[in-house]
């Protein structure tokens, strides 16, 4: 499942991370000669700007200690010069006086520290409890194991994540979103080479987790708690969807967790429509409810409906013909359907395989009659997942199942950490 798209993101993410490594390896080399090469007198002026470029431009001691004495409260004295103390001008003393000998020996001898070049980093000492700033190649090397992305930097190394989602039928909206949530988590931002691969999978985790909506519909629990039998389902999508066959696999859960239902064959339209959603209910075990071919489909809905009610039957499953958004009489027969049966709940079937046009599918059909929740078949053969991480964010429903094969058992709950880990983002 997501076979395409799990591998195109884990090649797009490793070209990002190498690119950055790359450029910051170019960086590393420059500044190594730097380093071992000796500094002539002429060049300090361009070893100036790089010190300025990658450590900023320093400030004299005297104003670090006045600025951090001012954050602590405290007040700086000024440094006296250390007084130098030659042992030759001290007199002989007398052994009685040992104990004043003692004191004068204990006394350091100071001299003025030595001036120590430009490419010698400077010794850590403590003012105020903090620390003073780091040596110069210090500070170069925390900057070029460190990088910071800017906008068209980002522009740049997005395009292969881009190129990626694209591929594999995400939606735009949704690539939108995923790379305004990596800008904000990369961008101008000091961030280890080594662990850009990392952030950058992370942050695509949490994006990815966030498209899915979080009004999650507990089927069976929601068909148990409504106190006036039966609970209404009406199923809606294009022809070859899946439709019928998820209609047969929710049929046959609800059975088996002690849920009676009954079919409502409200497709008229297609030819062997009938006959084939009779065959599911024979082979599952529940009753059907059907008219002949051309008859009003929300007639049937409603004897389905009022089958259920003498029979305290707790749910009906509609069946709808298949229909596209520009046949206007098939949309104007769906909106009847649902003004007659005035179902509980109405899912949208679509094919996972078909990408962006499912995700369209979804969006027509949640425009002309409202959709509550979505249900992704053959989602065991999409490579692609650009449905499956797109469809739910576009309609703003959550996906209910994905249908995982042809048998009726093959339905399976939808949870979002089977999209993550099927994309290799765990």
């Amino acid at each position: 499942m997501f076979k395409f798209l799990k591998e195109k993101l884990k090649s797009a993410i490793s070209k990002i991370s190498e690119n950055v490594e790359k450029e910051g390896k170019a960086a590393e080399s420059i500044v190594g000669k730097l380093i071992e090469e000796p500094q002539k007198e002429e060049e300090k002026g361009f070893f100036a700007k790089i010190k300025e470029k990658f450590i900023g431009k320093e400030e004299p001691k005297e104003i670090i200690e006045e600025k951090l004495a001012i954050e602590e409260k405290v007040e700086v004295k000024k440094e006296e010069k250390p007084k130098i103390i030659r042992h030759e001008k001290i007199r002989p003393i007398k052994e009685e006086k040992t104990g004043y000998k003692l004191k004068i020996e204990e006394k350091i001898i100071e001299k003025e520290p030595e001036k120590k070049g430009f490419f010698d980093a400077r010794e850590t000492q403590s003012v105020s409890g903090r620390q003073k700033p780091q040596g110069f190649f210090s500070a170069i090397k925390e900057k070029i194991t460190t990088t910071e992305i800017d906008e068209k930097q980002f522009e740049k190394l997005f395009w292969e994540l881009e190129m990626a989602l694209m591929e594999s039928n995400v939606a735009v909206e949704v690539i939108e979103k995923i790379k305004n949530d990596l800008k904000e988590e990369l961008v101008e931002k000091p961030i280890k080479r080594t662990q850009v691969e990392e952030i950058i999978q992370q942050t695509l985790r949490i994006s990815i987790e966030d498209l899915f909506h979080n009004n999650h519909i507990n089927l069976i629990q929601e068909i148990k708690n409504k106190r006036e039998k039966p609970y209404v389902i009406a199923f809606f999508g294009i022809n070859g969807s899946g439709k019928t066959t998820s209609i047969a696999k929710i049929a046959n859960m609800l059975k088996e967790m002690g849920i009676s239902c009954v079919l409502a064959a409200s497709d008229t339209f297609r030819a062997a429509s009938i006959e084939q959603l009779q065959i599911h209910a024979d082979k599952v075990g529940v009753n059907m409810i059907k008219h002949g071919y051309g008859a009003d489909p929300a007639a049937v809905a409603f004897d389905a409906i009022k089958h259920a009610k003498a029979k305290n039957i707790d749910a009906v499953l509609i069946d709808t013909a298949g229909r596209m958004h520009s046949n206007t009489n098939l949309i104007d027969e769906m909106k009847k359907i649902i003004r007659v049966a005035k179902p509980d709940l109405k899912v949208f079937v679509g094919e996972s395989i078909t990408g962006n046009d499912c995700v369209e599918q979804a969006k027509t059909f949640n425009e002309a009659v409202g959709i509550d929740g979505i249900i992704l078949a053959k989602a065991d053969v999409d490579e692609k997942g650009g449905a499956a991480v797109s469809v739910s964010y576009i309609t703003k429903k959550p996906i209910l199942y994905l249908g995982t094969g042809q048998k009726y058992g093959d339905l399976q709950e939808f949870d979002s950490n089977i999209i993550i880990k099927n994309l290799g983002l765990v």
